[in-house]
């Protein structure tokens, strides 16, 4: 047997009390008693010529005793223990991302998630073992199989809730083969459901309780922020914002704009029930510098009511077309601020004296490996398998959330002829045909690249008023001020990336809320990569003769929607409903306060069967 609470087991220590009652001798007081039957005897025997007397036989000590021992067991919730399981694993992930601070519980979110697995340590048998999962930008195992409790209170007691979202699909990997066709082997999350898609374990039959957390939605945060020229007077900065709300309910908020910390603009918003509000400012700026956006209005979360952008000033882009002759081309990306065009015939030389470098629909004699690149019908023999040949694609999807699709619409743009290619695994498709990508964007080494399957006098793409604020954006997204300024924004739990023109072996990083790290680097290494990003803010760099600072971020509009989810989605069919208790053993306490009930009416019975 045991005991869900075993310190009501110290009123024990009431019944020599009980006893001793018993043992003193008291003046005859009358009193008005409900029953009085074994009461007359013990009255008649109590004497007041000394105030201890022997203990005898009497069954009023006896009843009042049995009572008390009844309602004390009752009290401590004893229970009988399910059939041995032995070796059973128990996985339990406690998500530490930014919603979990929601103080809709008490505390917090994630304070009750902590009492809870606490509670589920409390319950495992001596030959379970449990492993300690903490999940929020990154997994972290804080607590390999064991069953020593002690060992498992000391991990839970170790986890601390971060700014970061949430990245559960990482903890279910690690946790799948932990569990797999092990019997009873199960995983306990602990988590409000605010977590990414899920579709990839929709048939892996994961063996999940989901223990939800949350009560309500009661917040209003920053989902969007970036800093750009102000497309109407490049003197001027604009800052792109996004504003959710998150509750059920129409709210009023105060957002404050600053420059490195002086205010430059506030306004109030009336947000309604689940809205996203775009908002944009222009602001002054004179020098490079930082633009915060801060939201006043009280919620139930603050990781999201404040976020940074480093604002660097423009600079002109140099840019090299090769080409054979397209004046569209010529003209879109003349038309791109600050870019200065430059056309070959021909690429003969590296060209670095350039920022980036435009090949249309040729291949150069030498092919540009250091500054960024727009190619278009052109690729190097390693970028890309299976190419083959398209006839009048239909661009079907597009993925407009990409800083190179903004603005941008392809309805109605057809195209005569394309490559056909497999998705390269350096670059996301950004728009597809029903047979392959037709753009495709990303990273080889340190250089980015975009790349397009058509040719685009072959299609009515120039004649579109998209293909001009397409160009626009390549320029923008390709050109190193552009890119170095983005590098200078991470979202909490991502690593910040610096790219090291000397060795360097040591750096130090100052933390949002003071506190110095160094930062240990190989002497070979051409990159600085710092990963301890979980708190939201602004941090400071000194790398040999590098100083600089960047802004770490939540930006996420799931953990900004503090809904709790009441189930959670494996795919199309698999789901997992949310449980709030899970009932493990066999509990008896309300057995043995029946009979103790049972025992008051035994006496009942009892006094009036004799005086009948």
């Amino acid at each position: 047997m045991n005991f869900l609470a075993p310190t009501a087991l110290a009123f024990a220590a009431t019944l020599p009390v009980v006893v001793l009652f018993y043992l003193l001798k008291r003046k005859r007081v009358v009193r008005l008693v409900s029953s009085t039957l074994l009461w007359q005897k013990f009255l008649a025997e109590t004497q007041a010529s000394a105030p201890f007397q022997k203990l005898r036989h009497n069954w009023l000590l006896i009843l009042q005793l049995l009572l008390l021992i009844l309602v004390i067991l009752a009290l401590a919730r004893p229970y009988f223990a399910g059939e041995a399981r032995g070796g059973r694993l128990v996985v339990a992930i406690l998500d530490a991302s930014a919603s979990m601070q929601s103080t809709d519980e008490t505390p917090s979110r994630f304070e009750q998630a902590r009492r809870q697995a606490l509670a589920l340590v409390d319950s495992l048998h001596d030959s379970d073992q449990m492993v300690v999962l903490l999940v929020a930008g990154h997994t972290e195992v804080k607590q390999s199989p064991t069953s020593n409790k002690a060992a498992l209170r000391r991990a839970l007691q170790g986890c601390a809730v971060t700014d970061a979202p949430t990245r559960l699909v990482e903890a279910l990997k690690l946790a799948q083969p932990l569990v797999k066709d092990r019997v009873g082997g199960e995983i306990h999350l602990y988590s409000d459901g605010a977590t990414p898609d899920l579709t990839e374990f929709e048939h892996e039959g994961l063996n999940v309780v989901f223990h939800r957390l949350g009560q309500r939605a009661q917040n209003v945060g920053i989902v969007t922020l970036d800093a750009r020229s102000h497309p109407e007077d490049p003197a001027r900065r604009a800052i792109f914002a996004g504003i959710a709300n998150a509750s059920s309910n129409a709210v009023q908020a105060q957002v404050e704009l600053l420059l490195d910390g002086q205010l430059v603009d506030t306004r109030a918003l009336a947000l309604g029930p689940r809205e996203v509000s775009p908002q944009v400012f222009a602001a002054a700026q004179a020098a490079d510098g930082v633009f915060t956006l801060r939201l006043t209005t009280p919620d139930d979360m603050a990781a999201d009511n404040e976020a940074s952008v480093i604002s660097l000033l423009p600079q002109p882009a140099r840019v090299l077309l090769v080409t054979r002759g397209n004046r569209y081309l010529e003209k879109a990306l003349g038309a791109a601020p600050g870019a200065q065009v430059t056309v070959m015939n021909d690429l003969v030389a590296e060209p670095v004296e350039y920022d980036l470098t435009v090949l249309d629909d040729v291949l150069p004699t030498v092919w540009p490996a250091a500054g960024n690149l727009l190619a278009i019908r052109s690729a190097q023999t390693n970028w890309l398998e299976g190419v083959g040949s398209l006839d009048a694609p239909q661009i079907v999807d597009w993925r407009n959330t990409h800083p190179l699709l903004r603005f941008v619409n392809f309805d109605n743009v057809q195209i005569a002829q394309a490559l056909a290619v497999k998705p390269p695994a350096w670059g996301v498709s950004l728009a597809d045909s029903p047979q392959a990508p037709l753009i495709v964007a990303g990273e080889l080494g340190r250089q980015r690249v975009v790349w397009l399957a058509f040719d685009m006098l072959q299609s009515t793409w120039p004649l579109r008023v998209s293909f001009p604020i397409f160009m626009a954006n390549v320029v923008d997204w390709l050109n190193p001020a552009t890119a170095n300024a983005a590098q200078l924004q991470v979202q909490a739990g991502s690593p910040f990336r610096l790219s090291l023109s000397s060795p360097v072996t040591n750096a130090t990083v100052r933390l949002p809320d003071g506190q110095q790290q160094p930062v240990r680097i190989d002497a070979s290494a051409r990159e600085l990569v710092f990963g301890d990003t979980s708190q939201r803010g602004l941090y400071q760099l000194e790398a040999g003769t590098n100083r600089l600072s960047f802004c770490v971020n939540l930006l996420e509009a799931a953990e900004t929607d503090t809904t709790p989810k009441t189930e959670l989605r494996f795919g199309k069919y698999a789901r997992v409903q949310a449980t709030a208790v899970r009932e493990a053993n066999l509990e008896i306490w309300r057995w043995i306060a029946a009979l103790g009930l049972l025992l008051l009416l035994f006496e009942w019975w009892y006094y009036h069967k004799r005086t009948a």
